[in-house]
């Protein structure tokens, strides 16, 4: 058996190398998977499909969930006001959302490590369903309350959903393809947000006015957000799951609620340096409110929303594929690439928003507030302009979840802390969605909330430049990986290579 051996980071040259030697190796026969049907690949034609129990197959389930569950949720919520004609309800139950999903997604590390991936993800995804009924209910019976519990329900199931997918999506790949892992999720994701806002655009493409949406068209979210709960049960143990080059995920064997509870303080005291990417955690759904209901809720009738919604989370495709496949590119270190994609954000954070501040002057709260207004149609001449900065604020959106994604992954390979950076990651996001949820329900300007927007986005880039430069290496040495699991480097590294 080949030993693992870390005395040095690897260079990029000799990484690139030994990835393709492995794959190699695989297709000569010489790394031997265990034994059953999830670990048998085929072809179709040309294609060949990778094994059930591969991180690019389990990667692609998980996918297909957050496309069902989180990918309809935003669907729904990029409509504006979550469909409804006013936006207080929504806001409401979105405070409520995201102030349980900030407190149980700071610990849902600890406990997606004890559950398992599969309960984890399931219960995550029954939470989005229940959401949406309520909305449905509220249609007809106007019942806020109902509302505002299943936000708060949600909140929980979101936790602990988006921290077993963060898990799967940064420890499953090798160090080499953590970028397009993260590409190939968040389009597959975002296809979600696509299709299900072709589902209120198809329904109401016909009508004009400003109001909310149809019954039939939540009906129709509830029943794809049902299937994605039912789907991650399709999902194996991280334990069976075996890369290309016979590896497997480092991960906690025999994890008990002691010891995934102790985990948690265990990486903030060995991982200070993570609370440097706290701002940036906080910044990534801050802008969401002033988009959605600022933006294209204030300024837009339905059926142009609900476009303006397909061409938003399109252009997060784009966005995703273009920095997920950039972070991998082997010609340059990966410190290099970590340097690159922090200068490339601030870039674009100064371009995208500046535009995006020429807009903004041209109308107030107060302005587009009474019924009256009249608001923008897709066959308006002034149409143009405002879809494009739409689709960037969308391209932007990918981009800065893609890199933030690829950050954490860059620094460990570990499952279980991962988890817990993911973790980390949906707690402190959350929180800053619950307050501007919440700001703009109290009418703050909309001038405000784009300052505010914009101002933490750049500040956060700033303030994590520090940890992006320092503590980022080219490779993380499997021992350094292993400190933090009960396992060893036979339990991890490949069964066996035969020596051609």
């Amino acid at each position: 058996m080949a030993e693992l051996t870390a005395e040095k980071p690897a260079s990029v040259d000799e990484t690139t190398a030994a990835s393709k030697d492995l794959y190699g190796a695989e297709e000569a026969g010489r790394v031997s998977r265990p034994q059953g049907w999830k670990y048998r690949s085929f072809r179709i034609g040309r294609i060949c499909i990778p094994w059930y129990a591969s991180p690019p197959f389990q990667l692609v389930l998980v996918a297909l969930v957050c496309f069902l569950c989180p990918g309809m949720f935003n669907a729904v919520n990029g409509l504006g006001g979550g469909g409804q004609i006013s936006a207080t309800v929504a806001n409401n139950a979105n405070v409520a959302v995201y102030s349980t999903f900030s407190v149980v997604g700071f610990f849902a590390g600890s406990i997606t490590n004890r559950l398992g991936i599969k309960l984890t993800l399931s219960f995550g995804g029954l939470g989005y369903f229940i959401y949406v009924a309520s909305y449905l209910s509220y249609n007809h019976d106007q019942n806020a309350g109902f509302c505002i519990f299943a936000g708060a329900l949600l909140g929980v199931c979101a936790g602990l959903l988006w921290t077993a997918q963060g898990a799967i999506m940064m420890s499953y790949p090798s160090e080499g393809s953590k970028g397009r892992y993260i590409s190939w999720f968040w389009m597959i994701f975002n296809l979600g947000g696509v299709i299900g806002s072709l589902v209120p655009l198809g329904q109401n493409i016909h009508s004009d006015f400003a109001g909310g949406v149809s019954d039939g068209t939540y009906i129709a979210f509830m029943i794809l957000m049902f299937l994605g709960a039912v789907l991650a049960w399709s999902l194996v143990d991280a334990a069976d799951v075996q890369r290309a080059d016979g590896s497997r995920v480092i991960l906690m064997r025999s994890p008990t609620w002691k010891s995934e509870l102790w985990g948690l303080w265990d990486v903030l005291r060995s991982d200070t340096y993570i609370v440097l990417l706290f701002p940036m955690f906080f910044a990534s759904n801050w802008f969401y409110t002033y988009q959605f209901n600022d933006v294209n809720l204030a300024k837009f009738n339905v059926r142009t929303r609900a476009l303006n919604n397909v061409l938003y989370w399109t252009s997060q495709i784009f966005g995703a594929y273009m920095f997920g496949y950039a972070l991998d590119i082997s010609t340059f270190r990966r410190t290099t690439r970590a340097k690159a994609a922090l200068i490339a954000l601030f870039t674009i954070t100064m371009a995208i928003w500046g535009g995006g501040y020429a807009w903004q002057k041209q109308y107030t709260r107060a302005e587009t507030t009474p019924k009256t207004y009249i608001k923008i149609d897709w066959t308006d001449s002034g149409y143009i302009g405002p879809m494009f900065l739409y689709m960037f604020y969308g391209f932007y959106d990918a981009a800065w979840q893609t890199c933030v994604y690829w950050y954490m992954g860059a620094l460990t390979n570990n499952e279980r802390k991962l988890a817990n950076f993911a973790g980390f990651y949906k707690g402190i996001q959350s929180a800053g969605a619950a307050i501007i949820y919440r700001i703009d329900d109290l009418g703050v300007p909309f001038m405000n909330e784009f300052a505010s927007s914009w101002a933490l986005l750049a500040a956060s880039l700033v303030i994590a430049a520090p940890l992006i430069v320092t503590k980022i290496q080219d490779s993380v040495p499997v021992e350094e990986d292993l400190r933090f699991s009960d396992e060893t480097i036979e339990d991890v590294q490949p069964e066996s290579i035969e020596k051609a």
